[in-house]
């Protein structure tokens, strides 16, 4: 385990991160990262029971779940972090960040890879729902509550239920990931428009 690095990471991810202790002591999301380490280690090695206890009193401690199953690279950050759950499957790469309520699910009762993969990079915003073997590209972001049911392509913002793509939501950094266009308004005001055109045409007959 690398300590110190996990704690800047949350320094680097959270502005409001004041100072060591209140780090080490007062961020679920921090602990639930360590607990499931060493509960990953004793999965690897067939030891499942042991493994699923140590994940069950991390979720008890923190309002996370982490199957130990799952596969988790380095500077994962949990922000806030209760109401996550990551399923047996699921794979995160380096730089990961994950707000409150997410769930990376899965679809199948098959025993097979059934959860999502996230690239590097990638945001995931409160309570975001991604669900089975789909692809997450590196740098991408998925908006506050949106469902995401296939693949999105690297550097990509999606948003909405079901997620579709966000234009121009590319290379901005990892906390802007509340800066999205309006699409249900650019829709509503484009419907409106046709609608206006229409009555134009019909009051000439």
């Amino acid at each position: 385990m690398n300590f110190s690095e996990d704690i800047r990471t949350v320094f680097s991810k959270d502005p409001a991160a004041r100072g060591f202790w209140e780090v080490l002591l007062c961020y679920p999301g921090l602990h639930a990262v360590w607990l499931y380490r060493p509960a990953h280690w004793l999965w690897r090695r067939g030891l499942y029971f042991p493994a699923r206890l140590l994940s069950h009193i991390a979720r008890f401690l923190t309002g996370v779940e982490i199957h130990p199953g799952a596969t988790i690279g380095r500077r994962f950050f949990i922000d806030h972090g209760m109401g996550v759950v990551i399923g047996e499957t699921a794979e995160i790469g380096d730089d990961v960040l994950v707000y409150q309520g997410v769930v990376l699910g899965g679809t199948s009762l098959e025993h097979k890879k059934r959860h999502p993969t996230l690239g590097d990079g990638v945001v995931v915003g409160a309570g975001a729902i991604v669900l089975g073997a789909i692809k997450v590209g590196d740098r991408s972001r998925i908006g506050a509550a949106s469902v995401v049911l296939q693949d999105i392509p690297p550097d990509t913002t999606v948003f909405g239920v079901p997620a579709h793509s966000a234009r121009g939501g590319a290379g901005r950094a990892q906390l802007d990931h509340n800066r999205l266009p309006d699409f249900c308004g650019e829709e509503m005001r484009r419907v409106q428009a046709q609608l206006d055109e229409l009555k134009k045409e019909i009051s000439k007959k």
